[in-house]
């Protein structure tokens, strides 16, 4: 564990070393607080009647929802740049046979990348506490719904960081592992809708592999064992990949 946690920090180390942590965590944050404001905005004219007076709105259909289902699409753009470079950058500069020499497993290696990107990612999500913060100081939304929702994002997160993983170790380039990434949670994302025009029985089986269709209970405030064994299993077998390829670099090189 304590080798696992020395390559999660210099994975950290190593975002904020550089301006890649900084731009990741603004943009994320620029795009999030335009999308609070809008939506923010939105709700503020549908709780006014045409008199003037409040109607009942409810802040957590009306903002949370949105909020995270807009964050979805904010995180399908950054996650890429997340875990582009977590292997790709290690094959280009040569460290990658130093890594795999060490007295490391490929196990205490991968988790150490996988929690270093998380701890990236989550960072990047307490940038919203201080929007949920005006929520809760002006009005008066369920805590359950939030919960939930954010942990759905958590989950979804750990699911894209375990296929960016993936494909940087695949590749020595970083861009080539960026766009690989996000053309492969693209097709999670829209897998659904490609099966909705088959039978019912392909259409059922899609429905289920995208990755997108089992957040929605989330933002709902519904915790469904099934939506969070569907996205466990899918960071584990996307870690047992990363494993497997990890491992062939081992035996190349």
């Amino acid at each position: 564990m304590r080798n696992t946690l020395a390559i999660a920090q210099k994975e950290l180390r190593s975002y904020f070393a550089s301006p890649i942590a900084y731009i990741i965590i603004g943009f994320f944050a620029l795009l999030y607080g335009y999308f609070f404001a809008v939506t923010l905005q939105y709700f503020v004219r549908g709780s006014m009647s045409e008199f003037g007076a409040a109607g009942p709105q409810n802040i957590n259909e009306m903002m949370i929802r949105p909020l995270v289902q807009n964050a979805v699409i904010i995180l399908l753009f950054v996650t890429p740049s997340i875990t582009m470079r977590t292997y790709a950058e290690e094959k280009r500069s040569g460290t990658i046979e130093l890594l795999l020499t060490s007295p490391l497993t490929d196990l205490q290696i991968i988790m150490g990348k996988f929690i270093g990107a998380m701890a990236l990612y989550l960072a990047m999500l307490s940038v919203t506490a201080i929007h949920l913060g005006l929520l809760f100081t002006y009005g008066n939304p369920e805590w359950l719904p939030i919960a939930t929702g954010y942990l759905g994002l958590v989950l979804l997160g750990g699911s894209f960081v375990s296929v960016g993983l993936l494909i940087s170790s695949l590749t020595r380039n970083q861009i080539v592992a960026g766009i690989v990434t996000f053309a492969v949670l693209l097709g999670f994302w829209v897998i659904s809708w490609m099966g909705s025009f088959s039978n019912s029985t392909v259409a059922a089986v899609t429905q289920y592999l995208s990755i997108i269709d089992h957040l929605d209970d989330f933002s709902k405030g519904v915790l469904d064992t099934t939506h969070v064994i569907y996205y466990l299993s899918f960071i584990t077998f996307g870690l047992f990949l990363t494993a497997k390829s990890v491992d062939s670099e081992r035996w190349r090189g």
